[in-house]
């Protein structure tokens, strides 16, 4: 019985642990919001431009100028007509804001 109980309870913690790793990453809202004005920069205005709203966490970022921060990078998604673009952004969450420190984007095609 006693073992049961064990079972059940890991079961619950196990249950409970995947639904907080599956809270959004703290940046993600604003990542959305810079990729498309990455594009825009990038490309112009265009009505054409489409940000996926999932946002991928990656490994993080060593602070180069103080190797004690990690930098927190995302990964998002775009398009425009028919090409696609990875972006990738890297910010610094500093209490409730989130500082942005490098952006990188990548049109994805076979040369």
């Amino acid at each position: 019985m006693k073992a049961l109980a064990r079972i059940a309870a890991c079961s619950i913690l196990c249950a409970a642990a995947g639904t907080a790793s599956a809270a959004p990453p703290q940046c993600a809202p604003e990542a959305v919001v810079q990729a498309k004005k990455l594009l825009v920069f990038h490309f112009g205005e265009d009505d054409r431009i489409q940000i996926e709203p999932e946002v991928k966490v990656l490994a993080p970022l060593r602070n180069p100028a103080n190797k004690k921060q990690q930098f927190q990078v995302l990964e998002v998604w775009g398009s425009i007509y028919k090409g696609n673009y990875r972006m990738r952004l890297i910010y610094y969450p500093m209490d409730k804001s989130c500082v942005l420190m490098g952006q990188e984007v990548l049109e994805l095609a076979n040369l």
